[in-house]
């Protein structure tokens, strides 16, 4: 019975590995942060598993479980040193014809959504994957109406964050 449990959590988690991915790069600033938050999101997940009762798709669950996993790191990790920022790396080789503006709006929005309190990151978070509004409510647990309202209050201080 084990056995089984193990096979099928490592083949969703295979499926689904991309959402911890991008908490994780929401949430860390380096690659060995990230690291160490998919380990931890990994193992909160193998723990929370056989509780899973299948009432919501395995990928919603896997939201709540990562982004509270992440919230909770984050909120210990305030008060830790501060790493390098993913931004500072280069992740392209620069060539004349390169155009990096998807890039550099990119970096912007991560930098204006870091900014951004942690239920609020979630949110964008969500919202970004094409989540739909209950979706977002029943991973956050709040209800839909204030996640619709939540969302337009977050695009309104990422605006004043990103056009000062």
């Amino acid at each position: 019975m084990k056995e089984n449990l193990e096979h099928i959590f490592v083949k969703e988690l295979e499926e689904n590995q991309n959402i911890v991915h991008k908490i994780c790069r929401l949430y860390t600033n380096d690659q060995d942060a990230h690291n160490d938050l998919f380990q931890e999101i990994t193992i909160q997940l193998w723990k929370a598993f056989p509780k899973f009762r299948g009432e919501s798709k395995f990928s919603t669950w896997m939201y709540r479980v990562a982004l509270n996993t992440a919230i909770t790191l984050y909120r210990k990790s305030k008060r830790s040193i501060k790493t390098q920022d993913f931004e500072g790396v280069s992740f392209k080789i620069a060539s004349e014809d390169y155009d990096n503006t998807e890039e550099r709006q990119l970096t912007q929005m991560y930098s204006a959504v870091k900014e951004l309190n942690d239920i609020d990151k979630a949110l964008v978070f969500l919202y970004l994957e094409d989540k739909n509004y209950k979706e977002i409510s029943d991973t956050l647990g709040i209800t839909e109406v204030n996640a619709r309202v939540k969302m337009n209050r977050v695009k309104d201080k990422i605006r004043k964050i990103l056009n000062p």
